[in-house]
């Protein structure tokens, strides 16, 4: 929310108190209050009828500091709060000087004023990172007699500001303004059915604003060298994240708020829906699925939509008995086949549903104000909200979910939790304007909950479109409803990459797109960017999304990514477990991974999958592309030529193809099996060693589908040796120097060429490799 009138006055009827002056600042053992007058204090008569503001510094973690500014805190808060894993015994230094005093924790340190002008600067290991003044931190009462509480840190020259949840606009968010505020908006506004009120600085740290509350961003655009936030009320509280590297900031944010679990590794295969109005019995489901089978196209997942109940009796988590009349044979028969079975579920309860009446009788539903149930017909006629803040409620809602996991139901689609009212009242007597973001995280995770009661750790995942900050701890988030164009693919794309930079490590996003039908060339460009995705999905709105539907060189399309994605699962996979272990996302923006490169701060429309891999995928029907290439010797993985990085790279690609690069130093996994994403990813595995450089490392570990180590390998290169080590392993693999024809020697191993190098069979039992170049 913007106060100003220009840079120097705030608007007409606005009141702004400031922390003028600093008056005392008190220190316990591990935590700093200041106390700061709100003009200038010049006699004593100056402290009467003046308003102080109290801000205090801690640390719940070490390199995070909290802020907590307050005006007047009589106030009792009324719930929700953000889920947090603190540590109230985190240790902290505090050095006290004549004019500062300095509160450190790990790397991170604050230095305060301690009198005259208020005035904080942060540092992380001596590097002064942002800062605020005596106009930054603020209370507002505006003319309408509203109250806010601000801050405004300070936005360097070059700096980039990234986050804020799943936004469709560009990825570097100065200039915009954000609204922290949860709506089902589509993939074409500035609206967002994720966000976190969370930001990423390029100078290497984060800022989590703790209210799940609306909070605005002005990112530059209101003072155009601050990011300013706020809040309504008389507080704001703040965490400031440090980290040696972009990465270690979001690792730390994710400490705190949660890291992502490990979704299954058969999530990661292509899953296939009915799509949304189109119809659909059983005969047509095993029309797709013996069709997909039929040409050799792997599928793993099958998800009904909305359509599995019957019309107006959403959610009522019964089969409609006309299109499906033996629902537990079929999910048999489909499980049969291989596949895995997802449905859709929300969490609104339809007035012609069953359920209604009992969830009403039982007060399971969100009240009015005058103790009504809540309703209206947005989406189903006269649909009520489940009140996940009642327990008996939750329980009801998770005893539906048990008997379809009965069923055979392997995961659901937790669709919505967006347009949650606020002129409501919950069982709990939760802020209703608190609870518009965070019912999400409430609906989330009750259903995770009840996956990972029923089918086990590593085994439960959704396929959510809502979040607020600690959602990533139930993966995995889909971009939500975009069109079937090239505009809409690069706005999920946008979209899917802010969320990484958000604390999100696993998402994906309807291939093809959800709205309307896509021409060819777009469902096969989207079909490679989306088999190059965390996770895979075939979706749509009034029309089928099988490929054959479209021409026959999407099948061969389809076909090919498909089966490259699972020989890429062994990598694909100890990605995954990266991200639940460090809180980065599978999918990243080039500035995690490149930050010290300031070409690849503005990059939207490219990424790295896992540490290794460059992806640039196609946003046109010329096939041309145009993606910039960090500095070293790049591979392209699919003709081998080595692209030298450090510059922009434009090319044209046919359907089977688009930029995808090996880094320089890479040792990849290329797995064994191309026709399923679970399986034994050490047995025949093959590893490629791209452009080792002298002086170098690559390494790479190998694990099962229960995340358990099984096979480490480090090369290392000094001159024209290179040494490799291995460390467990008992079954057979092989390494291939990737572009090398020819080696003068090798021990530990036998040695053939190939058309794309040297392949290398390590001996039975062999714990060390030395080639000579």
């Amino acid at each position: 929310m913007k106060f100003s009138n220009g840079y120097w006055m705030a608007k007409e009827g606005y009141t702004v108190l400031n922390p003028v002056d600093v008056r005392d600042v008190h220190q316990e053992d591990s935590s700093l209050t200041v106390y700061a007058a709100a003009r200038k204090i010049q006699r004593k008569g100056d402290t009467l009828n003046g308003a102080m503001l109290t801000c205090q510094l801690s640390s719940p973690l070490p390199d995070i500091i909290r802020v907590r500014w307050t005006h007047h805190a009589g106030k009792r808060s009324q719930g929700p709060a953000f889920e947090l894993f603190d540590n109230p015994q985190t240790p902290v230094s505090i050095d006290d000087s004549n004019d500062y005093v300095t509160m450190k924790s790990g790397g991170l340190s604050v230095k305060a004023s301690k009198h005259s002008t208020w005035g904080a600067e942060f540092f992380f290991e001596g590097r002064r990172l942002t800062g605020t003044n005596s106009k930054g931190a603020g209370h507002i009462t505006t003319a309408d007699k509203e109250i806010y509480f601000r801050e405004q840190l300070e936005l360097g020259i070059g700096e980039h500001i990234y986050g804020l949840g799943e936004r469709f606009t560009n990825v570097v968010k100065n200039g915009q303004t954000v609204d922290i505020w949860n709506e089902d908006g589509g993939t074409s506004s500035e609206q967002a059915y994720k966000n976190i009120p969370f930001y990423l600085s390029s100078k290497g740290y984060g800022v989590f604003v703790n209210h799940p509350e609306h909070v605005s961003f002005e990112v530059g655009s209101e003072v155009v060298s601050k990011v300013q936030f706020s809040v309504p009320g008389e507080s704001v509280e703040y965490f400031i994240i440090g980290g040696k590297t972009l990465k270690d900031v979001l690792n730390n944010y994710t400490k705190l708020t949660g890291k992502p679990a490990l979704p299954p590794a058969w999530s990661f295969g292509l899953w296939l829906t009915t799509s949304f109005t189109t119809d659909y019995d059983e005969a047509t489901v095993n029309s797709f699925i013996d069709g997909m089978f039929e040409r050799d196209l792997p599928l793993h997942v099958f998800h009904f939509d909305c359509f599995w109940m019957k019309e107006y009796q959403w959610t009522n988590f019964e089969w409609d008995a006309d299109m499906f009349p033996d629902p537990v044979g079929m999910l048999g028969r489909l499980k049969d086949k291989g596949l895995k079975i997802c449905v859709w579920i929300n969490s609104y309860i339809g007035q012609k549903s069953p359920l209604f009446q009992e969830g009403m009788d039982k007060g399971y539903l969100v009240k009015t104000l005058d103790d009504h149930v809540w309703q209206w017909d947005l989406w189903q006629a006269g649909m009520g909200l489940v009140d996940f803040t009642n327990p008996e409620a939750t329980e009801w809602y998770k005893g539906h979910l048990r008997r379809l996991i009965d069923m055979g139901v392997d995961c659901f689609k937790t669709d919505f939790g967006e347009r949650i009212p606020t002129d409501v009242k919950y069982h709990d007597g939760s802020d209703p304007l608190k609870m518009h973001n965070y019912y999400t995280f409430l609906y989330n995770k009750a259903v995770f909950e009840v996956l990972e009661e029923k089918l086990g750790k590593n085994e439960a995942m959704l396929f959510a479109r809502s979040a607020t900050a600690g959602g990533q701890q139930f993966p995995v988030h889909w971009g939500g409803d975009c069109s079937a164009n090239y505009d809409s693919m690069a706005e999920s794309l946008r979209g899917g990459l802010s969320l990484g930079l958000s604390g999100f490590g696993f998402w994906s996003h309807d291939i093809s797109g959800f709205e309307k039908t896509a021409p060819p060339d777009i469902y096969k460009r989207w079909v490679a960017f989306g088999l190059l995705s965390s996770h895979s999905r075939l979706h749509g709105n009034e029309s089928y999304r099988v490929p054959w539907l479209f021409d026959e060189e999407a099948v061969d399309v389809l076909r090919h990514f498909t089966k490259l994605k699972s020989t890429l699962m062994p990598y694909l996979f100890a990605s995954a477990i990266q991200s639940t272990e460090m809180g980065i996302p599978m999918m990243r923006a080039m500035v995690l991974d490149f930050a010290s490169d300031p070409s690849t701060h503005h990059l939207d429309t490219q990424y790295m999958l896992g540490d290794n891999l460059l992806v640039a995928p196609i946003f046109n029907d010329q096939g041309t592309v145009m993606y910039y290439v960090p500095e070293g010797r790049w591979t392209d993985f699919f003709s081998g030529r080595v692209v030298e990085g450090g510059k922009w790279q434009e090319e044209t690609h046919g359907y089977m193809t688009l930029p995808l690069l090996a880094k320089p130093n890479t040792l990849l996994a290329i797995g064994a099996n191309e026709q399923k994403p679970d399986y034994d990813y050490a047995d025949g595995v093959s590893l490629h060693l791209f452009e080792l450089e002298d002086g170098s490392v690559a390494e790479t570990s190998i694990y099962d589908t229960q995340a358990n180590l099984q096979l480490t390998v480090k090369a290392v290169r000094m001159n024209e040796l290179v040494d490799i080590s291995i460390q467990g392993g008992t079954k057979p693999f092989t390494l291939v120097l990737r572009g090398i024809n020819q080696i003068s020697s090798l021990e530990g191993a036998t040695w053939t060429r190939s058309a794309i190098g040297v392949v290398l069979t390590p001996e039975s039992g062999v714990s060390k490799i030395v080639v000579r170049l």
